[in-house]
C-alpha cells in the first residue's frame, strides 16, 4: 500500500485526535489481571491494537470491538505460549509477561519484534522480575519466567525505561507485600495505566512520578467504561504538519499539558499556538525559524516526534542542530527528505538540518512508523506529487490518517497494489 500525495495544500479546518496507542496496549495487557468483562472507550482502530487483541485471544481471552468500545473478557483465559509469529509483529506484546506470570505463575514468549528504530532490549523488564522472586531462562529466542508467588521489592531501573516501568508495575499487582520502582518512567501513558489498574481494585500510587509504590492484592475485578487519554503523539503529529503546510488547524481532543515541550519549540519556530482546555489552534503565517531540539524521555521533548520535526525544519531558515538521545537507529528518515530536496545529513547522535525554500515530491518508503509520519507530513508540504511506500507501518500508529487530513483539505489518496 501507498499514499499518494499531491502538493503543496495548506491544511484548514478540525481534527480529532484518537486514543492513545501507547495507553491502550499496556491496558490491553493488564486486562489479563482482571476477572470478568473489562470495557475500554475510546480504542483507535490501529494495526498494533490488533496485533494485541490477537495475543490476547490467542490466550483465550475474547475480545469483541464496537466502533470505538473494545470488551475483553477474561473467562476462559489459558496459559499459553506466546510465539514468535505473534510477538515478532509488536514489540509491545512483550507487555503481557509481567500480567501472565502474576495471575499464574509461569509465562512463556518469545522475544518481541516492532519498529527497527535502535537497541531496545528487555533485560529491564526480566531484571526486574528477577528482583520479585521469578526465575528466568532465556534459550533459542525465547524467554521462560516462574514463580511461586511473586514477593514486592525494591526495584531501581537503570533507566527510565516506559515498558519496563509498565511491565513491572502489572506484575507487582499480585506481589505479597509492596514493591517500590525507583527511576521509573514518568510518561503520561503510565499514569493512564494506574487508572484502569486501581479502577480494578490494584493499590497503585506515585505513576507520573519517577518513584512508582504497589501495594499487591489477591485479584481484581474487570473495569467497566476506563476512557483511554487522547494520543498526544499523534496530536503532535497533526499540530506540527499545520505548521508545516502554513495552514490553521484546531487539534481536538488533547490534553495540552502533554504537548508542552513541542509546543514551545514550535513558539520559538513562529507558528502562532493557541491553548484550549481540550484543544490546540495551529496558525503559521510567516516564515518558519531554525531552532535545536534534544530528545529526552517524558516530560522532555518526544523521540516519538523527532522525525517529524525534521520535516518541518527542512523549510524553516537557518541551520537546525536535532540530538537524539534516546535510541541509537531513529536516522531513517533522513535519506528519504533527502530524496525530496531536504539539506539534512546524520552525524553520530546529531541531525543537522539546513532548511531550503521547499521540498519537491518524490518516491520514498517508510521506514518505521513516526519516519513513515515525518514523509507524509513533508508531502503534504512539498511541490509536486510524493508517493509514500510502506504505509502498513504508519497504519501501526495512526487511525485513517489520510481520511483526516483530507478533511484538511489535503490532496492525498491510499492505493492498494
Amino acid at each position: 500500500m501507498r499514499f499518494v500525495i499531491k502538493g503543496p495544500n495548506r491544511l484548514y479546518g478540525t481534527i480529532e485526535t484518537s486514543g492513545a496507542k501507547n495507553a491502550v496496549l499496556p491496558i490491553l495487557a493488564g486486562t489479563l489481571l482482571c476477572d470478568g468483562q473489562s470495557i475500554i472507550e475510546g480504542v483507535p482502530q490501529l494495526k498494533d491494537v490488533d496485533v494485541m487483541c490477537d495475543v490476547l485471544s490467542h490466550l483465550g481471552a475474547k475480545t469483541v470491538r464496537n466502533g470505538a468500545t473494545l470488551t475483553i473478557d477474561t473467562a476462559s483465559l489459558r496459559l499459553e505460549e506466546v510465539s514468535e509469529e505473534l510477538m515478532r509483529r509488536m514489540r509491545a506484546s512483550a507487555l503481557v509477561l509481567g500480567p501472565l506470570l502474576a495471575r499464574f505463575g509461569r509465562a512463556r514468549i518469545s522475544q518481541p519484534g516492532g519498529c527497527n528504530i535502535g537497541s531496545r532490549p528487555i533485560d529491564l523488564h526480566l531484571k526486574g522480575l528477577r528482583a520479585l522472586g521469578a526465575e528466568i531462562k532465556e534459550r533459542s529466542g525465547y524467554i521462560t519466567a516462574e514463580v511461586g508467588r511473586l514477593k514486592g521489592a525494591d526495584i531501581h531501573l537503570d533507566i527510565p525505561s516506559v515498558g519496563a516501568t509498565e511491565n513491572l508495575m502489572m506484575a507487582a499487582v499480585f506481589a505479597a507485600g509492596t514493591t517500590i520502582i525507583r527511576n521509573a518512567a514518568r510518561e503520561p501513558e503510565i499514569v493512564d495505566l494506574q487508572n484502569f489498574l486501581n479502577r480494578a481494585g490494584a493499590r497503585i500510587r506515585g505513576a507520573g512520578t519517577s518513584t512508582i509504590k504497589v501495594d499487591g492484592v489477591k485479584s481484581l475485578r474487570a473495569p467497566q467504561g476506563h476512557r483511554v487519554i487522547p494520543d498526544r503523539i499523534e496530536a503532535g503529529t497533526h499540530i506540527i504538519a499545520a505548521a508545516l503546510t502554513g495552514g490553521e488547524v484546531v487539534v481536538k481532543n488533547v490534553i495540552p499539558e502533554h504537548l508542552e515541550p513541542l509546543l514551545a519549540k514550535l513558539r520559538e519556530a513562529g507558528v502562532d499556538i493557541q491553548v484550549e482546555r481540550d484543544a490546540v489552534r495551529v496558525r503559521r503565517e510567516g516564515v518558519l525559524k531554525a531552532v535545536d531540539i534534544r530528545t529526552m524521555p517524558y516530560p522532555g521533548f518526544p523521540t516519538d516526534l523527532q522525525a517529524q520535526m525534521c520535516a518541518l525544519l527542512a523549510v524553516a531558515r537557518g541551520t537546525s542542530v536535532v540530538t537524539e538521545t534516546v535510541f541509537d537507529n531513529r536516522f531513517k528518515h533522513v535519506p528519504e527528505l533527502r530524496r525530496m530536496g531536504a539539506d539534512i545529513y546524520a552525524e553520530g547522535r546529531a541531525i543537522i538540518i539546513r532548511g531550503v525554500e521547499r521540498l519537491t515530491g518524490a518516491r520514498v518508503e517508510a521506514p518505521d512508523l513516526r519516519a513513515g509520519a515525518a514523509l507524509v507530513l513533508a508531502g503534504l508540504a512539498a511541490e509536486n506529487t510524493t508517493v509514500v511506500d510502506n504505509v502498513a507501518h504508519i497504519d501501526r500508529g495512526y487511525e485513517k490518517i489520510e481520511e483526516k487530513y483530507r478533511s484538511l483539505g489535503a490532496a492525498i489518496e491510499r492505493l492498494v497494489s
